[in-house]
């Protein structure tokens, strides 16, 4: 669990100056087919399974709502709660009632929760590679400090997001995949709140 909210914090997708010229054509239009994608998601829950370095598995339920708010729920016995407010990525063990808190723009959900994505003018995106039914974005640290990187999964030629892998600087990998997502479904915003 603390690798994935190291991960988080990060793997930085930041909107930067222009590096289209280092995409072609057809990774150009599909880069900007995920963003219109992304940005007309306003609203998603579903459920997630996540898979840390060592193989251990958690699962839970996750809920996004635009501009910036996420929450991540966990099965038991894991005591963990996630939520992105809309300025901090706050931790949460519900069984010790102890919180740690991440800023949000320094993680990759900014990706996921902003209102105004566009893939092929962030220097942060590495490549797009295609596989029979899938695009995978591979992105790299927007810090130059860190040397973290994120996979990102769709379902192509339907696009629906599917998983992200993050790989931290010593190279271990926390891969979340998700399950059954809707979108356009009604949220409240009491949810994201991260005065527990």
């Amino acid at each position: 669990m603390r690798r994935f909210l190291l991960g988080l914090s990060l793997a930085l997708f930041a909107s930067a100056p222009a590096r289209a010229a280092d995409f072609n054509a057809a990774d150009k239009a599909d880069l900007a087919r995920i963003s219109d994608y992304l940005n007309s998601i306003h609203t998603m829950r579903g459920g997630f399974l996540q898979v840390g370095p060592d193989g251990r598995e958690s699962s839970g339920k996750f809920y996004i709502l635009k501009p910036g708010k996420m929450r991540f729920d966990y099965d038991p016995p894991s005591p963990t709660l996630v939520i992105a407010n809309g300025l901090s990525v706050v931790v949460f063990n519900t069984k010790l009632k102890t919180s740690n808190s991440y800023p949000e723009s320094v993680s990759p959900l900014n990706l996921l929760l902003s209102d105004n994505i566009h893939l092929v003018r962030s220097d942060s995106i590495e490549s797009i590679e295609r596989q029979p039914g899938e695009l995978i974005v591979n992105a790299r640290s927007g810090d130059r400090r860190t040397t973290s990187k994120v996979t990102i999964v769709f379902a192509d030629p339907n696009l629906e997001l599917r998983q992200w892998t993050i790989i931290d600087a010593q190279g271990l990998a926390t891969t979340v995949s998700l399950r059954d997502a809707q979108t356009g479904i009604d949220l409240l915003e009491s949810a994201f709140k991260t005065s527990q």
